[in-house]
């Protein structure tokens, strides 16, 4: 079985990340009977030096005509790098705003999981840590602040920005839907974050999940404020279990949820339409500053390919295995630099990536 996939390998560390990913996919691939056929895209700083746009229309349609997407990063230094000297729809992040809304992707999902292994590097307390936790993070892609009408003028002499938060009843409940049927395959609780006490959108987004929730008798719903919520996260990670939320506070609590695994560099995501087609990358960014040098962490985009095996081609045993893998590296001491700790072993990216290929 040939599994189509377009890969963009990105920025940064984006090609040395994806490099690893591929080999860890090929070998999964011999053991389970099917055969990865990557195509590479351009987008992001990448396609702006070659082509002067962070995504050609091209590149969208070879990527509508895959079975899924493969991304590392993209972007760069934004007080350095003369991608962000142009205007906002001509810089990196463009592109991803773009195919995030061209492949209808507006279901991101985000996992942060302690592994037992690396409890040492979270920068809890041990009381808390040593309790562990396993997230997801359902996160609107497409609507809200991100997509909304923006402009920036001047009034009186005096400039002025203004960005819109929009959101319908259609956009809440189809993101809703796909938090209650994966915390239905959890723990069966939904923790909805919003800022229902302020905002007009928040008051909406509430009133629709509460809708949602009729339709999931199983499953518990909790509301929580997005501000109470960053606190919780710190306080008491191991109350949650699907955290629901729209785009901009999602970009947030992700990123904090990360840091409290111990290392962005492990956490892996998933971008998901209507359909089984998703766009998988890990969640951390380029970290131009140590491109090249073979120091990156490629655990998080291995797992986000493992999470593409599972959700876009129904091949769950191979993505256990994939994950077996790396949790077998780090029970064995292997270390790349993000994650080194005293009395283990350190490794490069390209030797991770092998490391873990070798255990799939």
């Amino acid at each position: 079985m040939d599994l189509r996939i377009t890969c963009i390998p990105g920025d940064g560390i984006g090609p040395e990340i994806v490099a690893e990913a591929k080999k860890v996919l090929e070998k999964a691939g011999e053991k389970y009977g099917f055969t990865p056929v990557f195509t590479d895209i351009l987008m992001g700083g990448a396609s702006i030096d070659a082509y002067g746009v962070p995504l050609t229309e091209e590149a969208v349609r070879t990527a509508k005509a895959a079975d899924a997407v493969l991304m590392g990063s993209i972007g760069g230094n934004t007080a350095t790098s003369p991608w962000y000297r142009l205007p906002p729809e001509k810089r990196p992040e463009a592109g991803l705003l773009k195919i995030r809304k061209e492949l209808n992707l507006f279901a991101n999902l985000r996992p942060a999981l302690l592994y037992r292994e690396l409890a040492g590097a979270c920068p809890l307390k041990e009381e808390i840590s040593r309790a562990g936790f396993d997230i997801m993070i359902m996160r609107e892609l497409t609507g809200g602040l991100y997509f909304g009408e923006r402009r920036t003028v001047v009034e009186n002499g005096v400039r002025k920005a203004v960005d819109t938060l929009t959101y319908d009843e259609n956009e809440i409940r189809r993101i809703a839907v796909k938090g209650f049927d994966i915390a239905m395959k959890r723990k069966k609780k939904v923790t909805s974050v919003d800022k229902a006490n302020v905002l007009d959108s928040s008051r909406l987004w509430r009133a629709v999940v509460e809708e949602v929730a009729e339709d999931y008798p199983e499953v518990t719903l909790e509301h929580m404020l997005v501000d109470n919520c960053a606190m919780q996260l710190v306080k008491d990670p191991a109350q949650f279990d699907v955290i629901l939320t729209e785009n901009m506070f999602g970009d947030i609590l992700s990123d904090e949820a990360s840091m409290i695994t111990g290392s962005i560099g492990m956490l892996a995501s998933a971008s998901l339409n209507d359909t089984k087609f998703g766009l998988y990358e890990p969640s951390h960014g380029s970290a131009p500053d140590i491109a090249g040098q073979d120091i990156a962490n490629p655990i998080a985009t291995v797992l986000s390919a493992a999470m593409m095996l599972r959700f876009s081609f129904d091949l769950d045993k191979a993505a256990d295995a994939v994950e077996a893998a790396v949790k077998k590296v780090l029970q064995e001491g292997y270390r790349t630099a993000d994650i080194m700790t005293e009395g283990h072993k350190q490794v490069g990216c390209r030797e991770m990536g092998s490391l873990i290929a070798e255990r799939v």
